[in-house]
């Protein structure tokens, strides 16, 4: 299905092919199609000759099933049937990521082996990197920018797409930083580590009142685990937070750029609108907007009422086949209707937000679960010129 006919400023093509380029965030609502235009744009680049690392942080698992990988887990993997086979061929692995591993790699990363041993096996710890409200996105600036760091000693990889999580808070990473920050130094955590920190003989009389009481109403162990567990977080996180900001300030650079995934309806346009204007207020460099599975005119020509009328003429007529053509007239009126009214809604976005770049991309006949299911999504999404 062609979208010649639809409105298009948005040049992925130009986007992936220029080399300054280093890292694309696709972000957006749930069910818009995010995870697979973030696919389809790794592909796409991959075989215009980037080197291309994908990372999905949304569990869904459509990502490895349509890139023939059995299963993603922290680590990147080979995308068969993508490889550096001709000098204009690039490569394109891909990952998702596992909070918890990557947790633990900060720690083993940061602290001694068996001050490692000492966290990874405290509960505290065990719930923080396992389902505590934020994990997630703390661990994805972590892997984003260790992804980052590794690409730029090695070179294996030239560009980096992230897959974020459905929904707003696919925008929560972009507070790691500060949320972590605010909760070790914290009055409960600075409280905590007084005993670690400070002189003893100062300290030990009136945290000793506070200790005591801790202990009996929580008990010996658990308040002794607590401790060991904020001196750690204090101790091996402080470079992780040092990391997040830093990674956040990569977000800002001129080598990113942000695509805000939507579909053409009344939510998802608001979603987006929440995303660009977050986007635009934290000062990231926001490249534009993708509208996934527009529908499109077949028979302009034929408009909804003259469509409707035909329709009326002939379900009175007496001739054979005459009420099959109705339908059809009825359905194409019903299409019609909804391609102006999924136009209309872009219009309002666009009045709203005229600087935003945008590409409409058609809906498909069916789901895309494979590579050249990817394919085709990657030429609707680099526009006419690649359709042609």
């Amino acid at each position: 299905m062609s979208n010649k006919s639809l409105h298009s400023d948005l040049d992925i093509d130009a986007l992936i092919d220029d080399r300054a380029t280093r890292i694309i965030v696709c972000c957006g609502s749930g069910g818009v199609g995010k995870t697979t235009t973030s696919a389809a744009i790794a592909l796409r680049a991959a075989e215009r000759g980037r080197k291309v690392v994908v990372l999905t942080i949304d569990p869904a698992r459509r990502l490895a099933q349509s890139m023939g990988i059995e299963q993603l887990d922290n680590t990147p993997r080979p995308v068969p049937g993508v490889g550096s086979d001709g000098a204009e061929r690039g490569s394109l692995d891909a990952m998702m990521l596992d909070m918890k591993r990557t947790f633990d790699e900060v720690v083993l990363s940061q602290a001694s082996p068996e001050k490692a041993q000492q966290i990874l096996a405290n509960p505290f710890y065990i719930a923080l990197s396992s389902s505590f409200a934020g994990t997630q996105e703390y661990m994805a600036m972590e892997k984003l920018g260790q992804l980052h760091r590794d690409a730029q000693a090695s070179g294996q990889y030239d560009l980096i797409v992230v897959d974020t999580p459905p929904s707003r808070s696919a925008l929560d990473f972009l507070d790691a930083p500060e949320r972590l920050s605010s909760f070790l130094d914290g009055r409960f955590i600075r409280t905590m580590l007084l005993p670690a920190r400070g002189p003893a003989r100062l300290m030990s009389a009136g945290i000793g009142m506070v200790t005591g009481a801790l202990s009996k109403v929580l008990g010996g162990q658990f308040l002794k685990d607590l401790q060991t567990f904020v001196t750690a977080l204090d101790t091996v996180f402080g470079g992780f937070r040092q990391r997040a900001q830093q990674t956040y300030a990569l977000l800002q650079a001129s080598g990113t750029a942000f695509l805000v995934v939507a579909a053409p309806e009344d939510d998802a346009l608001r979603e987006a609108a929440y995303f660009v204007e977050r986007l635009q207020g934290d000062r990231m460099p926001l490249a534009g907007l993708v509208v996934n599975r527009a529908v499109v005119s077949d028979h302009a020509e034929l408009s909804v009422a003259a469509a409707v009328a035909a329709a009326e003429r002939l379900e009175t007529a007496p001739s054979d086949g005459a009420g099959v053509t109705a339908g059809l007239l009825r359905i194409h009126a019903d299409r019609e209707r909804l391609v102006a009214r999924q136009q209309a809604l872009r219009e309002r976005f666009a009045a709203a937000h005229p600087q935003v770049a945008t590409i409409v991309v058609p809906a498909l006949a069916g789901d895309v679960h494979d590579l050249d299911g990817l394919r085709t999504v990657g030429r609707l999404l680099a526009g006419p010129a690649a359709e042609a």
